[in-house]
């Protein structure tokens, strides 16, 4: 699978790390040149300076032939036009965005976009940890 991943953060690099060991062929975008020292010196995705809501370099990454294109920057709003970029104007089939605000991630889940808040999954997350679920 043909993977673009915008955003070069901790999620970012751990998902395009584990994609690119799976066997998928991944570019990951990201304004800042030094976000891709999270990626380990073997990583044998393609690296790209730029932003994800520009079409130039949505281009130049391949998004017209993208199977998935992956939003995890660190704002929402540039991570809900990429994403509307890629599905609406690109037509890429599985777009996955992550929103910090849960009630934006829901909102903008029944928009078409599939989302993932990680604010939600920490309440969750809290929330079991606190009764011992899972322990």
């Amino acid at each position: 699978m043909r993977v673009l991943i915008m955003g070069c953060g901790r999620v970012g690099a751990g998902l395009a790390t584990q994609l690119a060991d799976e066997g998928h062929q991944v570019t990951v975008i990201d304004i800042d040149a030094f976000a891709f020292q999270r990626l380990l010196p073997e990583f044998s995705g393609t690296r790209l300076i730029g932003s994800g809501t520009d079409d130039r370099t949505l281009l130049e990454a391949g998004i017209r032939e993208a199977d998935c294109f992956v939003a995890v920057a660190t704002g929402d709003n540039r991570n809900i036009l990429a994403s509307q970029k890629a599905k609406e104007m690109y037509g890429v089939k599985q777009v996955v965005t992550r929103v910090k605000d849960p009630l934006r991630s829901e909102l903008f889940g029944r928009l078409g976009l599939r989302t993932f808040s990680p604010t939600k999954v920490g309440v969750e997350l809290a929330h079991d940890a606190v009764f011992g679920v899972g322990a």
